[in-house]
């Protein structure tokens, strides 16, 4: 595969061109904090979703389901403070007028409209604010709206989540911009929070929908804060083609390289989540090697991962090495303890069924007192890989979700 040279751009979700977005605040959350977030593109095209796979599913990911079908995208519109959660049929009812007061807005179809929500689960959308907020909105839309959408899409987040990256495909510079909000509820099997892509290239739907699935399954779909998926998570990306380049065929090199893009692009959402994990001060990858088969890997990548001793260990900053191998062993996947080898970053501390004794512990005790490390597993048994990141489990975590509501 032909190397591409990815920078760093500003400007967030408004950095490929054509994009628009803004943040204002509409009064569902206190006074003065924004709630409620619009990004447009300037011109209609393919949509990709990849949503929740909990079975109590929020309204608005009802509506973006039903959308996607069509495949092709305009606006999205969210909301924070509330979820419209097990809210009825009245919730579903609010989450496609939320779509219905942008479309008529932009003069566009409906379902190129996507909405999401994030907050408590089961209250009523204040619908009130919110139809008095889409019209303020739509006037407030602007390409440095970015960072204000970022921040009014937060809820216990501590910092606004964005990314802009940029690459030359195919002679023309292709921009992947992004932005995100999650903090707790965080855990693999889709998508973990709400995120939202955008991107100039030109991309066919179906190829846009498997490229955005890939980019998921190595990013949001690999991180841990607390083992919980939440009824509302959604990750949507916007293509417009306005980059000018020809439309992306699959399988080539220049899709090699958008996908790339897209995949970094979420990659660092993800781990910006993760940082910002409630009451985290650790970020952890746990990087399983020697595995049989990739699931196999993954498992015991998670097991570790969502441990909650392991965890409490993390926060504690205690070299607890004998909880890992024991989340290692009851993962499910077949292994031999003899052949595991056990490592904080490159430092050995157990392999082939015993310790490697105090020296081992004294340099790994002065490693688990950084912010970020790696513990590596090798099970020793053949050529499969997965990696996890997770972050530890501390006295904040429970205090901001043992109040959450109040």
């Amino acid at each position: 595969m032909r190397r591409i040279a990815i920078k760093q751009v500003r400007g967030g979700i408004t950095a490929p061109r054509g994009f628009l977005a803004a943040g204002i605040h509409v009064g569902i959350k206190k006074p003065s904090v924004p709630d409620l977030a619009l990004i447009a593109s300037v011109q209609e095209g393919p949509v990709a979703g990849v949503f929740t796979t909990n079975r109590v599913v929020a309204a608005p990911v009802l509506v973006d389901r039903l959308h996607l079908r069509r495949g092709r995208g305009r606006a999205i519109i969210v909301n924070s403070g509330c979820a419209n959660a097990f809210t009825g049929a009245q919730g579903l009812a609010d989450a496609k007028e939320m779509a219905d007061l942008v479309a008529r807005r932009l003069g566009v179809p409906s379902h190129t409209v996507f909405v999401a929500s994030t907050g408590v689960i089961g209250g009523p959308l204040p619908m009130a604010k919110i139809r008095r907020g889409v019209p303020l909105a739509l006037t407030q839309v602007r390409r440095e709206g970015g960072a204000e959408a970022a921040r009014a899409i937060m809820t216990t987040d501590t910092c606004p989540k964005q990314i802009a990256l940029q690459a030359r495909i195919a002679g023309h510079t292709v921009t992947v911009g992004g932005i995100a909000k999650g903090s707790g509820m965080i855990h693999p099997d889709m998508a973990t929070m709400l995120a939202f892509l955008t991107t100039d290239a030109a991309v066919p739907q179906p190829v846009l929908q498997r490229a955005l699935r890939t980019a998921v399954d190595q990013s949001f779909n690999c991180i841990s804060v607390d083992g919980d998926t939440s009824t509302n998570d959604t990750v949507l990306c916007l293509a417009n083609g306005l980059a000018g380049l020809p439309l992306l065929r699959e399988r080539s090199e220049d899709f090699a390289a958008f996908q790339r893009l897209l995949n970094e692009a979420c990659l660092s959402l993800a781990l910006q989540v993760c940082r910002d994990g409630e009451g985290a001060t650790k970020l952890v990858r746990i990087h399983v090697t020697g595995a049989r088969r990739a699931a196999e890997a993954r498992q015991v990548a998670r097991t570790v991962a969502t441990s909650c001793l392991v965890k409490t260990a993390l926060f504690g900053e205690d070299a607890n090495w004998g909880r890992i191998m024991a989340a290692v062993g009851r993962a499910g996947a077949p292994i031999d303890q003899r052949r595991i080898t056990l490592s904080f970053d490159d430092i050995p501390i157990a392999m082939k069924g015993g310790t490697l004794g105090r020296t081992s512990e004294r340099r790994i005790a002065r490693i688990v007192r950084r912010k970020e490390f790696t513990v590596r597993i090798d099970l020793g048994q053949g050529s499969a890989a997965a990696q996890v990141w997770t972050t530890d489990l501390s006295y904040e975590y429970v205090k901001i979700n043992a109040s959450y509501r109040t």
